[in-house]
C-alpha cells in the first residue's frame, strides 16, 4: 500500500488544521492506522491511532481532547483533526499502516507502511 499525507502548513497558536492520509494500492479496511510526529532533534512519537475494523481510537496524552482521528471508508483515507494547536505541536507528521487489527499499537516499529510526512508549524 502507498500512503500519501497532506494538509500541513503554518498556523498560529490556537488554530486548527486537518491532515489527510490517502491509501492506494489496496483497501485499508483490515488495517490499524496511526499518526506519528517528529520534531527536530527528537524521536518519532505516537500521536493517534485507529483500528479500522471497529473504529476504536486511541491517543497520546499530549493531544487527547485536542486531536481527533477518523477514517472514511469510501475514500480509503484517514484524517487527523488538530484543534487548539500549540507551538510544541510543531513537527513533521507521518501516517502509517499496520497490517491487521491490533489494539493500541503505539510503537513505530509495529507499523509496516509509512507516508512521506507533512510539516506542521505552529508559530505566532
Amino acid at each position: 500500500v502507498q500512503l500519501q499525507a497532506s494538509g500541513g502548513g503554518l498556523v498560529q497558536p490556537g488554530a486548527s488544521l486537518r491532515l489527510s492520509c490517502a491509501g492506494s494500492g489496496r483497501t485499508l479496511r483490515s488495517d490499524t492506522m496511526g499518526w506519528f510526529r517528529q520534531a527536530p532533534g527528537k524521536e518519532r512519537e505516537f500521536v493517534a491511532g485507529i483500528r479500522w475494523s471497529d473504529n476504536h481510537k486511541y491517543y497520546a496524552d499530549s493531544v487527547k481532547g485536542r486531536f481527533t482521528i477518523s477514517r472514511d471508508n469510501a475514500k480509503n483515507t484517514v484524517y487527523l483533526q488538530m484543534n487548539s494547536l500549540k507551538p510544541e505541536d510543531t513537527a513533521v507528521y507521518y501516517c502509517a499502516a499496520l497490517r491487521g487489527s491490533t489494539l493500541n499499537a503505539r510503537a513505530p516499529s509495529e507499523y509496516d507502511y509509512w507516508g512521506q510526512g507533512t510539516l506542521v508549524t505552529v508559530s505566532s
